[in-house]
Order: C-alpha cells, then structure tokens, then sequence
C-alpha cells in the first residue's frame, strides 16, 4: 500500500472520511450530500439502529444543534428513511470499506513490535436474494479488535483468491496473519510471505497431504506447554507443541507446525478436539504459547465480530436486500464497533446504550474520532 493514502487518512477524523466517498448520485434534485447522509446512517447505527426505519426515528428525533456538526445547517430539512435508504442502496460500498479501512489501520498499534490480524468470511442470511447470500470477507486486528478491511465476495469459496485484494490495501511487512483451513493455500502462504507477512494457517482436510504428515510427527515425544481457563460454564485445558518444521513437509515459508489439543468439559461431559497448524515465524521469534494465543485470538473473530453483528445488531435478520445496501449496513456496523472499542468500550452493547441515551454523544464521537 502506498503511504499516502495512511498518512492523509491519519490526519483527518472519521467524519471527513465519508466526504471523500464518491457521490453516483445525479446531481440534479439531491438534497443532502452524501457525506451528511452516510455520517447521520453511522450516528444512528452508533447509538443501536439495527434497520433503516430506526435510522429515520433516529434523525427526526436527533438535537437539531448536534446535527449541525455533521453538515446539516439551520433551517435544513433531515433527510427521510427513503432518502436514506436510496442513499446507501446506491453508494459504491466497495469504495467506502476501502476508505474506512484505510482509516481504521491508521489507528491499529503495534502489540510486541508485531500486528496480528485475523482472515475470515461471513454471509449475511437476512439478505438472501435469488437463493444467494451478500458474503464479506473480513480483516480484524487480534489487539484492537477493530476492521481494518472489508471486501464483498460471491460465496465463501471465493475468498480463496479474495484474500490477496483483502490485504492488499494494508501495509503487511511485519504482521502476522491468521486464517482458517480455507486459506491454507501454498498460493496464498508464498503471496504473504512475498509482501513481508508473517502466517498462522490452520490445516484441515483440504490439505490431505500435509495433515498427514503433521499428524504423523512423533508429537508425543515433543514436550508439551498446558494452560488452562474457566468461563461461560465450561473448563478448557490445552496443550501446545510445536516443532520446527521437517524438511519433508514442503510448504511456502514455513518454519514451524504446531499440535494444539484442547479438552472442554461442558456441563460434564468431555468434548476432545486437536488442530494442526503450519506458522511462517520462526520459533526463536514466536514460541509456541504466543502461536496458541494468536491461534486462539483468530477463533475470537466469532466473538469480536460477527456474533456482535448478530447478536447485538440482528445483522441475520435484517432483510434489506436493495442495491449496496446489506453491504453498507455491514460497513456501518463494523464501524461502530471500530469506533467503540478504539473509544475503549470492550463491551459493545453497553456502549451502544451509553450513546443512545443523548444523540450529541454519537455525533461528538464520529467528529472527533
């Protein structure tokens, strides 16, 4: 990524951000700018709208002086929940999650001298059109919990080749990558490692002969670090071994591979599961409890991300299926819990009531953020 696009990025706030986004509205009968209109969806979204109809309620009963913050002067009409709607069903949402994620990795900090990001993809189900599910695939940072990309796919099998254009628009030398089965690909391994990134890439059944040889390591003579945690009603223990990798296993950048056994008891019963993993960072550098955690922190994208949209935002069962608009929505929701989290809440839905009860709260946070 060129630095320009970063260095203008972090001298601007979010709000000026939107601005910057392409108007494919024509110019003749427009009302209110697209900025205005995408800074009052985000302000709205921040303080807990999950539809375009709360969205409307929201400016209608938004401080008139507040507004004024976000571009709409006095004596100015709101915009409708239909205008709204056309609005963002219409916006080019590629270019506005290129923008904000953009913007987003300016505010990502490094954790050890290294950023950690997680690869993962998620259909949303309310806006099933034609037998077909919108499909995004995401980039979270592990420390920050914020997105940092975001890019719209035809199904999941696509983010194969998806992932490259996903990190291209992030400066990578340094970071560490963590994906799923799905992305362990020896095109995509050589493509991180070509642009200066580390990989944790977990390995499954689609990479049968390199499971087979993981699988197939002496593992019980390998000493084993084992930690274990209590929560939600559930004990886990897990063991982690890593070795560095053998020069039979022939893969791009590899330098060690990893057992991870991990042992949950949920309300008694015993539930075994052991993963193998293949990691680019050498283990004078990594060692095998910092990969566990990076490891475990890519299963967390389930928590940080996509169970908050779902969850707290009802993403699956909002069914705007127009345009751009299931796309924009998901942007607008990945920015307010950017927004929230880089504002310190670590609970979202607590955050999201503080800034519903006043509206100036939502506006002073895009405008200063």
């Amino acid at each position: 990524m060129s630095s320009s696009p970063t260095i203008g990025s972090a001298r601007i706030p979010l709000i000026e951000v939107f601005a910057t986004v392409p108007d494919p509205r024509a110019r003749r009968g427009v009302r209110h700018d697209l900025a205005v209109v995408l800074a009052l969806a985000a302000a709205a979204v921040l303080s807990g709208s999950r539809s375009l109809l709360s969205m409307g309620e929201w400016v209608l009963d938004a401080d008139r002086e507040a507004l004024s913050r976000l571009g709409i002067g006095p004596g100015v009409g709101l915009p409708s929940e239909s205008t709204i709607r056309r609005t963002l069903a219409a916006v080019n949402a590629d270019d506005l999650d290129r923008l904000i994620g953009v913007w987003m990795a300016t505010r990502v900090r490094t954790v050890e001298g290294r950023r950690v990001i997680a690869v993962d993809g998620k259909s949303l189900r309310g806006a099933t059109r034609d037998g077909a599910m919108p499909h995004l695939l995401a980039a979270l940072d592990h420390d920050a919990g914020i997105v940092v990309a975001q890019r719209a796919v035809p199904d999941k099998g696509s983010e194969i080749p998806a992932i490259k254009d996903l990190l291209g628009a992030i400066d990578l030398a340094g970071a560490v990558i963590t994906a799923d089965a799905l992305h362990c690909q020896r095109d995509t391994a050589s493509w991180l490692v070509e642009h200066g990134a580390g990989y944790v890439l977990t390995v499954k059944g689609n990479q049968p002969t390199l499971r087979a040889k993981l699988k197939d390591l002496p593992w019980s003579q390998v000493p084993g670090h084992t930690y274990r945690d209590k929560g939600h009603g559930r004990r886990v223990t897990r063991t982690v071994k890593a070795v560095v990798v053998p020069a039979w296993v022939d893969w791009p950048g590899a330098a060690q591979v990893l057992q991870v056994r991990r042992t949950r008891i949920i309300k008694g019963r015993k539930h075994v599961e052991v993963v193998y993993a293949i990691c680019s960072v050498p283990t004078k550098h990594a060692t095998p409890q910092l990969v566990a955690s990076w490891i475990q922190g890519h299963w967390g994208i389930e928590n940080a991300l996509h169970w908050v949209r779902d969850v707290t935002f009802d993403e699956d069962r909002h069914q705007l299926r127009v345009g751009n608009g299931p796309h924009v929505m998901a942007i607008l929701r990945n920015t307010a819990i950017s927004l929230l989290r880089l504002a310190g809440w670590t609970r979202i839905a607590a955050g999201l009531r503080h800034h519903a009860a006043d509206s100036r709260r939502p506006i002073t946070l895009l405008a200063t953020s």
